[in-house]
């Protein structure tokens, strides 16, 4: 009787263990900040859960644009990390969170998302197409320049900065989010 009870309950444990490992093959995450990102939730459900991205998190509330990355999209989000922010001039951070500078905010924030769902094999034919370079038409109106050197990718901004890819990408339910190292500024 023992053994058909330890045999059953063995035969429960090795189904709930089928079934999540098929549902974590569906859902195949990337870790970014230490946490799991989910391609069934979206841009914004899964940057709350990394802890790179605070800062980032915190601007694009205060910029108003939650409900607008939360949205079908798609997107593709060139996302800043804390090291990101921390390379812009001291305070610049806090005076971008001032009401008074929300358009500001806004416009840098949107200048770092593209319209549609741009994976990295995906700019990088944009690239080879473009002999070496692609522009990318930023959400803001603005642009960015995407290149290689060799395999990594990078986006230059207007003003000549470039950001290296860190981690690319990061597939959401509205989009895809590729990690960057540098926060990229419209021309002013």
């Amino acid at each position: 009787m023992k053994t058909k009870n330890l045999f059953s309950a063995l035969v429960v444990t090795l189904s709930l263990f089928a079934t999540t490992m098929t549902f974590a093959q569906k859902e195949k995450t990337v870790t970014v900040g230490g946490a799991p990102m989910y391609p069934s939730k979206n841009i914004v459900e899964n940057a709350v859960n990394s802890k790179d991205h605070t800062t980032l998190v915190a601007a694009v509330k205060a910029a108003g644009l939650v409900e607008t990355l939360q949205s079908k999209g798609p997107f593709t989000v060139f996302a800043p990390t804390n090291a990101a922010f921390a390379k812009l001039p001291k305070g610049t951070v806090e005076n971008l969170l001032k009401p008074e500078n929300l358009k500001t905010l806004q416009t840098i924030l949107t200048y770092h998302v593209v319209a549609g769902k741009l994976n990295a094999k995906d700019i990088a034919k944009l690239i080879k197409a473009g002999k070496g370079k692609a522009t990318l038409k930023t959400v803001s109106g603005g642009t960015l320049t995407a290149w290689m050197k060799g395999k990594d990718l990078y986006i230059t901004d207007e003003n000549g900065n470039s950001s290296k890819i860190t981690i690319a990408d990061v597939n959401q339910s509205n989009g895809v989010i590729h990690v960057v190292d540098t926060v990229v500024l419209p021309k002013s």
